[in-house]
C-alpha cells in the first residue's frame, strides 16, 4: 500500500493534537486527522476523506485508551458545533491549549515566544453569559453541526445558564401552540430564526431576545406570557426583526415587548449597561484574570497613558482606568463609543475619556494633542490587525504594546510583523475563557528594542 485512500483501515497510535481538538496521527508520512481521539492512544481507523492538503479519518475501534479519557456527560458531544473536548480531563484540556498556543507562535510566526503559563477556570459549566440557539421545523432549537446548518437538537447545554436553555425550550412551546413556523434559510419563507439570550452572572439580570423575520401580530402578548411564565429571571423580552439574508444572528430593528430593553452586569466591581448588540465578554470570571493580566503588562509601575483600540463599550478601559492614571479608549462605532461614556459616568470612572476613531485616526488626533501613549492594548477580532493597525500603533512608539486575542494563529502572524517593525515579544499567557472547546485567550507584552 503506498497511498492513503477512502475506506482504507489502519491501526494508528495518535501523536498529537490538531488546533481544532481532534486527534492525529502519522500514516505512510501524511498526518490523518481523528475526532475524538486523545494523544497517547491506539485505535483502528477508517479513511473518510483524503485531499492534498490534509486526510480525515473515524476512529472504528479503540485498542487503548488514554488515562486522560473521561466518559462525555453530554448526549450530543461530537454532534453540535459546541464543546470538543467533553472526553478529556480537564488537566490536559488545560495542556492542549498551552501547547496549541505556542505551537502557533512557533510554527505560525517563527517566533521564540512562549507562553509561560495558563490560567485555568475555577468553573468549566454553565459559564456561558450569552446564548445563540438555532430554530428549526418541529420546532426544535440547538446549535448547528460544525460546518453546516444541520441542527442538533439540544435540552440542555452544559455550558450555558440553565436559564438560557428554559428560554428557547419556551420559545419552542410558543410555536408549537401558536402555529408559528420556523425561519427556512433555503425559501425565506417561515418566522423565527433564533433565540438569543444575556445573563447577568453576577446581577442576576437576563434578556431574551427572539429573532424573527417578521412581527407575530396579536400572538405578541402570548409570547411575553410564555417566556415570563418560563423564565422569571428575564428583566427584558425583546423582538428583533431580521429580514437579512445570510448567517447575521442580530439584525435590523429592536422592539422591547417587556420590561427593559438593557441589563446590567458586574465586572472587576463595575457595573456595565448591555444591549443585545453590545460586545461583553462570555465569560466574566475569567475576564477578570484576563484583564488583570493586561493591566500588569500594561503599566506594571500603576502609571503612565493607557490607549485602548477597539474598546468597544469601554469594558477593557474602565477595568485598565483603576490601575494606571489615564485611560483613552478608542472604537470606529459611534453608538459603543456613547455607550462607553455612559459606562464611565454610571461607574465614576473619571481619568477615562473615548474617543470615535480608528487606529490610524487615534493615532493622529494624539498627535496633535501631544500625547503618546505609554503602552497601547489591543483587543481586535478573530481575524486579527491589517498592517496599517500595526504601523500606526508603532508610529506613536508606546514603550509596551499588549494583545489580546481569541485566535493564537492571528495573533502569532501580527506579532511576527510587529517584530519586523521593531516591537519584540516579550512575555504571554493563556487564559481558559471557554472551558470544554477548543479556543483559548491569550495575552502577550510587547516592547521595542532598546
Amino acid at each position: 500500500m503506498d497511498a492513503l485512500a477512502k475506506n482504507q483501515l489502519h491501526t494508528v497510535t495518535i501523536d498529537g493534537w490538531s488546533a481544532d481538538g481532534a486527534g492525529v496521527a502519522h500514516v505512510l508520512g501524511r498526518a490523518v486527522f481523528v475526532k475524538g481521539a486523545i494523544p497517547g492512544e491506539d485505535w483502528v481507523v477508517r479513511i473518510v476523506k483524503v485531499t492534498s492538503a490534509a486526510v480525515f479519518a473515524r476512529g472504528e475501534r479503540l485498542l487503548k485508551p488514554s488515562p486522560h479519557r473521561v466518559e462525555p456527560d453530554c448526549p450530543v458531544f461530537g454532534k453540535c458545533g459546541g464543546c470538543a473536548l467533553r472526553h478529556v480531563d480537564y488537566a490536559s484540556e488545560l495542556e492542549f491549549k498551552l501547547a496549541k498556543v505556542n505551537d502557533a507562535y512557533a510554527h505560525v510566526g517563527g517566533l521564540e515566544l512562549r507562553a509561560e503559563r495558563i490560567i485555568g477556570a475555577q468553573s468549566v459549566d454553565g459559564y456561558r453569559n450569552k446564548g445563540i440557539y438555532a430554530v428549526a421545523e418541529g420546532p426544535r432549537t440547538g446549535f448547528f453541526r460544525p460546518r453546516s446548518h444541520e441542527l442538533i437538537p439540544v435540552e440542555r447545554c452544559l455550558i450555558q445558564a440553565e436559564s438560557a436553555d428554559r428560554a428557547a425550550r419556551a420559545v419552542c412551546a410558543f410555536m408549537r401552540e401558536n402555529g408559528i413556523p420556523a425561519y427556512d434559510e433555503a425559501s425565506g419563507r417561515g418566522l423565527v430564526r433564533r433565540v438569543f439570550t444575556r445573563n447577568g452572572l453576577r446581577s442576576g439580570e437576563m434578556l431574551v431576545t427572539v429573532v424573527s423575520a417578521g412581527g407575530f401580530g396579536a400572538k405578541t402578548k402570548k409570547l411575553v406570557e410564555v417566556l415570563r411564565r418560563a423564565v422569571p429571571e428575564a428583566t427584558g423580552i425583546i423582538l428583533n426583526i431580521n429580514k437579512s439574508c445570510g448567517n447575521a444572528v442580530l439584525k435590523g430593528d429592536f422592539y422591547t415587548l417587556w420590561g427593559s430593553g438593557t441589563m446590567r452586569d458586574k465586572l472587576c466591581g463595575l457595573e456595565f449597561e448591555l444591549s443585545p448588540l453590545s460586545f461583553y465578554q462570555v465569560n466574566p470570571a475569567q475576564a477578570e484574570k484576563l484583564y488583570s493580566l493586561a493591566l500588569d503588562y500594561a503599566a506594571p509601575a500603576g502609571r503612565g497613558l493607557i490607549l485602548d483600540l477597539y474598546c468597544g463599550a469601554g469594558t477593557i478601559s474602565l477595568c485598565l482606568a483603576r490601575g494606571c492614571e489615564r485611560v483613552i479608549g478608542a472604537e470606529i462605532v459611534p453608538e459603543s463609543v456613547e455607550n462607553a461614556r455612559k459606562n464611565a459616568a454610571g461607574n465614576g470612572v473619571e481619568n477615562v475619556e473615548f474617543i470615535c476613531a480608528d487606529a490610524g485616526q487615534a493615532a493622529a488626533k494624539l498627535s496633535e494633542r501631544g500625547l503618546r501613549p505609554d503602552a497601547v492594548v489591543l483587543d481586535p477580532p478573530r481575524k486579527g490587525l491589517t498592517e496599517q493597525v500595526i504601523s500606526s500603533v508603532c508610529s506613536m512608539s508606546p514603550k509596551r504594546v499588549v494583545y489580546i486575542s481569541c485566535n493564537a494563529a492571528t495573533q502569532a502572524r501580527d506579532l511576527a510583523l510587529f517584530k519586523q517593525r521593531g516591537y519584540i515579544p516579550r512575555r504571554a499567557a493563556a487564559v481558559d475563557m471557554f472551558p470544554r472547546t477548543a479556543h483559548v485567550e491569550t495575552v502577550a507584552l510587547l516592547s521595542p528594542l532598546p
